[in-house]
């Protein structure tokens, strides 16, 4: 059974910077494109951002383009976001997941931009 565990959400001022990992214990995650998916208060699951097994690909939603950063380490099975410039529409509970609609994801990581 796939099992992603998300840590590194909190609390943030617009303007300030997270960096949210996700841990992944499946063998076959180095042959896995990865995804972060996202669900702000009272929305449905949207995408976020996309890596290839390789790390070399990477994809973004347009509206975090420039702001995250989506990396992996694959010896680690782990899975990074690095957010920037964060902003309060970017308010939302964290997934990483196999898919890119979210199907199979970890429980999440709440990330609240807020003064």
């Amino acid at each position: 059974q796939v099992q992603l565990v998300e840590s590194g959400g909190g609390l943030v001022q617009p303007g300030g910077s997270l960096r949210l990992s996700c841990v992944a214990s499946t063998f076959t995650f180095t042959s896995d494109q990865m995804h972060w998916v996202r669900q702000a208060p009272g929305k449905g699951l949207e995408w976020v951002s996309t890596i290839s097994t390789g790390g070399g690909i990477k994809y973004y939603k347009e509206s975090v383009k420039g702001r995250f950063t989506i990396s992996r380490d694959n010896a680690k099975k782990t899975l990074y976001l690095q957010m920037n410039s964060l902003k309060s529409e970017d308010t939302a509970v964290y997934y990483c997941a196999r898919d890119a609609q979210g199907n199979q994801r970890g429980q999440g990581t709440q990330v609240t931009v807020s003064s």
